[in-house]
This record gives structure tokens, C-alpha cells and sequence, in this order.
């Protein structure tokens, strides 16, 4: 049987990898957005601004996630242990 400290414990080393990598994700599209649309556009040929759109998204639905399964969980374990 797994205790609430193993699941809090789980819960926040999952949050800190997806921040992370969500934290990583942006940084590469802000900071080097050129060489990420030249390597996308290598395997998936579209329009720079369907790139940006594609993105975008991602990181929105991507952080909305992250909200939603990892930190949400980790704050209500955080209450009730």
C-alpha cells in the first residue's frame, strides 16, 4: 500500500521534471526559434507562421497539463498529509 508521503514525494519530483522541461521548451522557442523551425520544417514541412501557431499551443496545453496533473495533486496532497 502506498502512504501519502510516497504519493506527495512522487507528485513533487513529477512537477519538477514537467516545469522543467516546460521551462526548457520555452527557453529553446524564445531563444532559438530559428534553429527549432529549421529542424521541425526538416521532417514536417509548414509555413513559419503555422510553426508559431503549432508552438504556441503546445506550451499553452502543455503547461495547462502540468497545472492539472502534477501540481494540482501535489498541492492537495501537501494539504491533507
Amino acid at each position: 500500500m502506498v502512504d501519502i508521503q510516497v504519493l506527495t514525494c512522487f507528485f513533487m519530483w513529477c512537477t519538477v521534471i514537467n516545469v522543467g522541461l516546460l521551462l526548457l521548451t520555452s527557453i529553446v522557442y524564445m531563444f532559438f526559434d530559428d534553429f527549432s523551425y529549421r529542424m521541425t520544417n526538416r521532417f514536417f514541412p509548414i509555413s513559419r507562421e503555422a510553426f508559431d501557431i503549432a508552438m504556441i499551443c503546445f506550451i499553452g496545453l502543455y503547461k495547462i497539463f502540468v497545472i492539472v496533473f502534477n501540481i494540482v495533486p501535489y498541492v492537495a496532497l501537501l494539504i491533507i498529509g
